[in-house]
């Protein structure tokens, strides 16, 4: 996400529940959201104290990084977990949601049950995996790689436990019973299949990577385990390759350090939301222009592309800036639909501004340097923000201002003064990664200080009650992510193993027009992709397949990666297949049916904006 966006099953527990199966729950729920909790809390602590050990003491730490990376793989596996407790795994429900209530409640069981196939097959790989770490030695430690590489047998046997519990908890045996036997059934019959399949060659992609990822994602499959189930599948039944390679890749997605930034920027988000940072500088926006016709739709747009600079989550973005805008904008007439579309709208305006979880993920799995697409990415989203702007000043033109007061030059003054600490925030983390002093993966940890000093010694605002759901909502959305970002990297060797990158790139470099038509080519494909598989994975999928050809043309990396950023940010909030459309409805409480319209003209200008993106690259790389 790319706003990572949770999507609920509804195969959850029924209020008949046996009280031993609610105390089991109960029992999977401590034993995996208290540790990760702490994991969070570590991270931050360790590189923080990396960061003053090295830039202010002289005195590096050595085994820092390495402990983190130790930590990350058990955060990123127990997040997982956390996250298949909560059924908060990314899926597809735009199908599921259409299909009558039984269908419904079956298809949501059907899911629970697929990724309990793909568990029960990766565990044993799993295991084995860990166990031929054994006798690898960390060079900084000097401890087993195994107390690493042990996080993913055990967050695949929580995720296990918590499978068999959900669907015991579902208290309608013969649903559970007929979801468990159509699993059963797909997964025999590939398996009778497999003389015909081997003989197949590449046609196999098309059965694994379209027929089966496909099938299970519009069937409500959470997003990760189609993924893995298309991989496994493809290996166990059209090659002679161990099936530990599908472990091995997971762990390599999972284990970019570049990655922590993730969680870190997350819990950064929910920090600046619950200090009153976020509420500081919307309300200096709206001293400056809510006395203006439309005043406060640019207020919403600034807001967001303020905010979006700092949390990197468009889910935390737009539930920090909707409760403080949304109530005066509808007392001044706007209609909820309005107001709905522009905050969708916005949410894919801002993909490209940093930190964004999108950029960060682009850059771990490509090679292009995250600090170029940091400065790469604030222009493009300026310009969008301007196309928003036009669209407001046509459809507020009419607006009736007389009930509206002008602030007094002292209120504005004393808002901005209230908001400075706020506003600071988005420069301080710039200015840490320009001199030096932090990496990309350490930033965050110096806006998450910052935001804990201001939030108590400025706003005097910082409820510590709410600390850790904070730190377990950042290891739950963070683990669903890099869940799917361990899968789409199997799923992408696959892919690469069986030729199919070598076919994809000539097939690019013979399409007519150059580099034009690539570009062209690749919005409408990733248009698509965003609106299916959500930024993250199809970043994962194809874009170490996409940007060696993109090179290739002659088209900059970082034009390149702005493009594609933004034809999935277009995607992923276009209904009514646009997973973040509904995200933002919900954030809005408005219903999805009222906005569907207005975000027409919105998403008319995002697409000229995305044209001028692609069609001038100064607009990305000018400031490189």
């Amino acid at each position: 996400m790319t706003a990572a966006v949770d999507h609920k099953s509804t195969a959850g527990p029924s209020d008949g529940a046996s009280p031993w199966l609610t105390q089991v729950d109960r029992l999977l729920g401590w034993l995996s959201e208290l540790p990760v909790a702490l994991l969070v809390a570590a991270e931050v602590v360790i590189l923080f104290t990396g960061i003053v050990a090295r830039y202010v003491l002289h005195a590096p730490i050595t085994w820092s990084d390495e402990l983190a990376s130790i930590l990350f793989l058990w955060l990123a596996m127990l997040g997982a977990v956390v996250a298949f407790r909560r059924g908060e795994h990314m899926r597809m429900t735009a199908f599921v949601s259409w299909a009558s209530p039984r269908a419904r409640a079956f298809l949501d069981v059907f899911a629970v049950a697929a990724a309990l196939c793909f568990l029960l097959l990766v565990i044993l790989p799993a295991g084995e995996f860990a166990w031929e770490e054994l006798e690898i030695t960390t060079p900084a430690l000097q401890i087993s790689n195994m107390w690493r590489a042990a996080a993913l047998p055990t967050g695949l046997g929580l995720m296990i436990a918590t499978a068999l519990v959900r669907l015991a908890r579902v208290g309608d045996v013969r649903l559970v019973a007929g979801a468990l036997a159509a699993v059963a059934a797909i997964a025999a019959l590939f398996t009778v299949l497999q003389p015909v399949l081997a003989d197949l060659g590449k046609i196999n992609l098309l059965v694994f990577f379209v027929v089966v990822v496909a099938g299970s994602v519009f069937a409500g499959v959470p997003i990760a385990f189609a993924f893995g189930l298309s991989s496994f599948g493809y290996l166990a039944l059209t090659t002679k390759v161990p099936l530990l390679v599908v472990v091995g890749r997971m762990d390599e997605g999972m284990s970019h350090l570049i990655l922590l930034s993730v969680p870190l920027f997350v819990f950064l988000g929910l920090l600046i939301e619950m200090t009153g940072m976020a509420r500081a500088m919307v309300a200096v926006l709206a001293n400056l222009l809510g006395h203006v016709r439309g005043g406060l739709s640019y207020v919403l747009i600034g807001a967001m592309y303020l905010v979006s600079g700092i949390s990197g989550s468009k889910a935390a973005d737009m539930a920090a800036v909707a409760p403080v805008l949304f109530p005066e904008m509808k007392n001044r007439g706007a209609k909820p639909g309005d107001l709905v579309a522009l905050l969708a709208a916005t949410g894919a305006q801002t993909e490209t501004i940093p930190p964004s979880i999108v950029l960060i993920t682009i850059g771990s799995v490509t090679g292009v340097s995250i600090a170029a697409l940091f400065t790469g990415g604030l222009l493009p989203g300026l310009l969008l923000a301007v196309m928003l702007c036009l669209v407001v000043r046509h459809r507020y033109r009419n607006e009736d201002l007389s009930g509206v007061r002008r602030p007094t030059g002292g209120e504005l003054g004393k808002s901005l003064v209230v908001a400075l600490p706020a506003l600071a925030l988005p420069f301080v983390i710039r200015t840490a990664v320009i001199e030096g002093v932090a990496t990309a993966t350490e930033v965050s940890t110096i806006g998450i200080v910052y935001a804990v000093a201001v939030g108590l010694l400025v706003y005097r605002r910082f409820d510590w009650r709410r600390v850790v759901p904070m730190l377990v909502e950042t290891a739950a959305l963070s683990g669903a992510i890099l869940f799917i970002i361990g899968t789409a990297t199997g799923m992408a060797w696959c892919l690469t193993r069986s030729g199919f990158s070598t076919d994809l790139a000539h097939f690019m470099a013979s399409l007519p027009g150059g580099s034009f038509t690539f570009l062209a080519v690749s919005i409408v494909a990733f248009i698509i992709l965003g609106s299916v598989l959500e930024g993250i994975p199809a970043i994962v999928l194809f874009g170490p397949l996409l940007f060696p050809i993109a090179r290739e043309m002659g088209v900059h990396e970082v034009q390149y990666a702005m493009v594609v950023i933004l034809a999935m940010g277009l995607g992923l909030f276009a209904p009514p297949f646009g997973v973040g459309f509904y995200v933002a409805s919900a954030i809005g409480r408005v219903n999805p049916d009222e906005g569907m319209r207005p975000i027409m003209g919105y998403l008319a200008a995002l697409l000229a904006g995305l044209a001028l993106v692609a069609a001038i690259p100064w607009i990305s790389t000018g400031f490189l």
